[in-house]
């Protein structure tokens, strides 16, 4: 059973799973088809994707322009603090973000629906993430918001954060409305 919390972005829902604990440890199912269809999460899933970082790292804001995936990200081990960012034009709360703490205990998945950014920030010594993504990862259309962008403001945890020389050169939300860099080509729902 999935319990499923809106959040003020559009779009971006966190997720709440149904784990099994006894002195031995725990069991979760991280996805099953049927389950995420009945809460409305009907993007078909084609590739999953796995990442460590350590203390400090933050990593995006990361989407795709031609080809905007869905996803659905799960910390596997470790805390985060995952952030989302509308990027969809025509959407109520473009240009806006929403972050939620996500750890291997309580909150662990959150829905980004396709043209939604995405980063986090990793609060603890490691974090294991696995995504589920709704279209393949195409190198030649990926694509990023600065991450300490000024119009967009995201207040992150850490204010001296590891970041990746690629993540430091994105543009910023301006830039990217005047660049017709913002992900477009939305897949057509089917149901």
């Amino acid at each position: 059973m999935i319990k499923v919390k809106k959040t003020p972005l559009e779009g971006f829902l966190i997720l709440k799973l149904e784990t099994f604990k006894d002195d031995r440890g725990f069991f979760l199912e991280t996805f099953q088809e049927k389950n995420y269809k009945q809460v409305g999460i009907k993007d078909k899933f084609v590739q999953d994707n796995q990442s460590r970082s350590s203390k400090g790292v933050l990593r995006g804001m990361h989407f795709q322009v031609k080809h905007p995936q869905a996803q659905i990200v799960t910390v596997m081990r470790g805390c985060i603090f995952d952030v989302g960012v509308d990027l969809r034009k025509n959407s109520s709360t473009f240009g806006q973000w929403y972050g939620v703490e996500l750890s291997d205990v309580g909150q662990r998945q959150v829905y980004m629906a396709p043209g939604i950014a995405h980063g986090f920030c990793v609060l603890s010594d490691l974090a294991d993430l696995h995504y589920k993504v709704s279209r393949y990862y195409d190198p030649d259309d990926e694509c990023g918001l600065l991450w300490n962008d000024s119009e967009v403001n995201i207040d992150w945890p850490s204010i001296t954060p590891l970041i990746h020389q690629r993540d430091s050169s994105y543009q910023s939300l301006s830039q990217l409305i005047d660049s017709h860099q913002l992900p477009h080509n939305f897949p057509i729902e089917v149901e």
